[in-house]
């Protein structure tokens, strides 16, 4: 018996970085086949009975990349795995956690059902939308947080007498909230109006950001329009400059243009997602070091709380 890491196609480079870290493991033996109707297969090459297996792809990608996780679960089960831990860099659907309106579905609770039904014993993931999404599953979540990669990158490169958290809208303000907790400084929180899902109508921020360097704190940046515009009103409002930590990089459509043209002097992400079009003003950190960590703490059985999970 022994540990065994996998990945779907898209979280391929992710992988790579992942196992440098473990001696034994030197590629990913798993075969995906694509027939001519768009349908999948998958085959692990050589035996996994009685190991600890491990599957890391993110499920936000799109509709192939969640069936082709769904099914290397469901092979890793029928062939015997002792264990079966999805390791799920971004976890898809995570935005619709909640029924809002009449006639819509949870689909982040239906994920989390199909994954389980598909094999998962366990999943590891990174920067859930909302923490209640952990609860949709019966089986042991960890939701890794990003924040012992950016929090530290802060410390050693910036002063924080001269840094300000900002929270994007009301509903990150508790997140944004442990960020400014963990270095000790102020918060502001910038309060959103839509017109319709997607279109923010205006923007007014609550607090005083003159002089200061100001970083605003998301799980993730889609369009990065919402991103711009605020942005654009912290700098009109007299900071110094404007930074965004996302774990997750989206980044959907004309994000990249839209980024490049804002405000913003930098904007600091995670690779939990591929970056397929580089920009200067996108900074890229690794959790690859975090992923080989907690899948060594799992495989030993020790607790993973103190230094991978939740915002220190």
């Amino acid at each position: 018996m022994c540990t065994k890491i996998f990945s779907g196609q898209n979280s391929e480079y992710l992988f790579k970085k992942v196992i440098t870290e473990f001696d034994s493991i030197n590629k990913n033996d798993a075969k995906l086949i694509k027939f001519n109707n768009g349908e999948m297969n998958v085959m692990f090459k050589d035996t996994i009975r009685g190991d600890d297996v491990f599957i890391i792809h993110s499920t936000s990608l799109g509709s192939d990349e969640i069936m082709e996780t769904f099914l290397m679960l469901d092979a890793a089960k029928r062939a015997s795995a002792k264990s079966i831990t999805a390791i799920i860099p971004c976890y898809g659907y995570a935005r619709q956690d909640r029924k809002d309106a009449p006639r819509v579905p949870i689909s982040a609770k239906l994920m989390a059902d199909l994954l389980t039904t598909a094999g998962a014993d366990r999943v590891i993931t990174f920067d859930l939308h909302a923490e209640q999404i952990s609860a949709f599953f019966n089986i042991p979540v960890d939701n890794l947080s990003a924040s012992h990669l950016f929090i530290p990158y802060i410390k050693e490169n910036y002063n924080l007498d001269d840094v300000i958290i900002a929270s994007p809208d009301v509903g990150g303000a508790k997140r944004a909230g442990r960020f400014a907790n963990a270095l000790d400084t102020n918060l502001v929180i910038i309060h959103k109006e839509r017109s319709e899902p997607g279109v923010v109508a205006s923007m007014k921020l609550i607090g005083d950001v003159t002089g200061k360097d100001v970083f605003l704190f998301d799980d993730m940046v889609d369009t990065g329009g919402s991103l711009a515009k605020a942005s654009d009103l912290i700098m009109e409002s007299g900071a110094k400059s404007v930074r965004s930590m996302c774990t997750h990089p989206i980044l959907s459509g004309n994000a990249i243009e839209t980024i490049e043209k804002s405000s913003l002097t930098e904007l600091i992400v995670t690779d939990t997602l591929p970056i397929k079009r580089k920009s200067k003003k996108i900074k890229v950190l690794s959790v690859s070091n975090m992923i080989s960590e907690a899948i060594k703490r799992v495989v030993d059985g020790k607790s993973i709380s103190k230094t991978l999970f939740g915002t220190f």
